[in-house]
């Protein structure tokens, strides 16, 4: 008698690799303001290469119940979502479980974040390209990344409250 099993592998951080967060302001829908917006990628360098680093992804948003791809997650009525951005000394901290990253925003992101409380999240399946270890890409090649419909299409999307410290 055969039998198949269900054990579930415990998840490991380091199979996502480099992780690079990318702050940038967009045009909203609306067309009348602009929209902080925060790109979480892999470059694609963990152990199990740039398609171990892609599954490595999706299984983290599984985890954290966050479709790739539809209609974004609306985080600011969600206070049990598992990812959470605190944005304190001109910082944004991203936590999810077993993973936490920061970059620092430039002060447009920063104004607009305090203004909307909010950043239009994204997390691709997607791997980033790179010019050189932990080094994302950079000008007219990360622009095309970004803005790729391939991009966003292996995507978790995501309105993301930022919390701060309270003192």
């Amino acid at each position: 008698m055969t039998s198949a099993t269900s054990e579930t592998r415990p998840f490991r951080a380091a199979g996502l690799g480099t992780l690079a967060l990318l702050a940038w302001m967009a045009r909203n829908e609306e067309g009348d303001g602009r929209t902080p917006c925060l790109l979480a990628c892999s470059l694609g360098d963990g152990p199990g290469g740039p398609e171990g680093t892609s599954a490595a992804v999706t299984r983290l948003l599984d985890d954290m119940g966050l479709p790739v791809g539809g209609h974004p997650v609306d985080g600011t009525t969600r206070p049990s979502l598992k990812v959470s951005m605190l944005v304190v000394a001109g910082q944004i901290v991203l936590q999810m479980p077993n993973v936490t990253t920061q970059v620092t925003p430039p002060a447009e992101w920063l104004k607009a974040v305090g203004k909307l409380g909010y950043t239009y999240f994204m997390f691709t399946t997607r791997v980033c390209p790179t010019t050189g270890p932990r080094q994302p890409a950079v000008g007219a090649e990360l622009s095309a990344f970004v803005g790729s419909p391939e991009t966003t299409n292996s995507a978790a999307h995501v309105y993301l409250p930022a919390r701060s410290l309270r003192v």
